[in-house]
């Protein structure tokens, strides 16, 4: 069984390693990254659009594509924010996970389902609209939501009233609620930000971990 909670591990002379994210959280940054360049040089256009998410005619009219939306993105700035934001909130889970190949796995899934829970949830807010979705937003979401609940647990898995999860929670909820009401004023460009999915994934993150937790072998108390 792997252990609750580990430190950053040490090198041999007993100085701190340059890179101490553990290996799952940077395998998904660099897969984020991998992902987005195919789409850019060597996936045909016709594929890339049926990769993507639409709620239209129904919220789960092509499933599949509710986790192949999670891997594109719509340019550098909006895959170089999820893949930070994914490395910080992915490093909490996959030290409490463990860092076996079991652990590892566990972190991929539940950043893919609690992407593709994130997109089904604006899909059913946004049903029959003829509206493209994509990104890994709602599963660095997910990510955030069982970090939360990690770092509140203190070396278990906190409660949904623990007051980090509390805190964090509703600095989510106020920042995309602050992103409905702007309409996309905030972002360069005006770009549409799916605050939806945003929502949906991390109420799945908080959920989730607990189980997912028990695929990584983890005894949480």
């Amino acid at each position: 069984m792997s252990e609750p909670w580990t430190d950053a591990p040490e090198s041999p002379d007993g100085r701190e390693p340059a890179v101490t994210a553990p290996a799952a959280a940077l395998w998904l940054m660099a897969l984020l990254v991998v992902a987005y360049v195919c789409q850019t040089t060597i996936a045909p256009p016709d594929l890339v659009r049926a990769l993507v998410y639409s709620p239209d005619p129904g919220p789960l009219s092509r499933p599949l594509s509710l986790f192949t939306a999670v891997w594109l993105h719509g340019g550098w700035g909006h895959l170089g924010m999820n893949s930070a934001f994914a490395l910080a909130f992915a490093t909490p889970l996959a030290r409490f996970f463990g860092a076996g190949l079991r652990g590892t796995l566990s972190v991929f899934l539940f950043f893919i389902v609690t992407g593709a829970l994130g997109n089904l949830g604006f899909g059913f807010l946004h049903s029959g609209q003829s509206v493209g979705l994509i990104g890994a937003s709602g599963g660095v979401s997910g990510l955030a939501a069982g970090a939360a609940r990690i770092v509140g647990g203190e070396g278990g898995i906190g409660g949904l009233r623990s007051p980090f999860v509390m805190s964090l929670g509703g600095a989510w909820i106020l920042s995309n609620l602050v992103l409905a009401l702007s309409g996309g004023i905030l972002m360069p460009g005006g770009a549409q930000i799916a605050w939806e999915a945003h929502l949906a994934g991390f109420a799945a993150g908080l959920a989730l971990v607990r189980p997912f937790a028990a695929l990584a072998g983890v005894r949480s108390r």
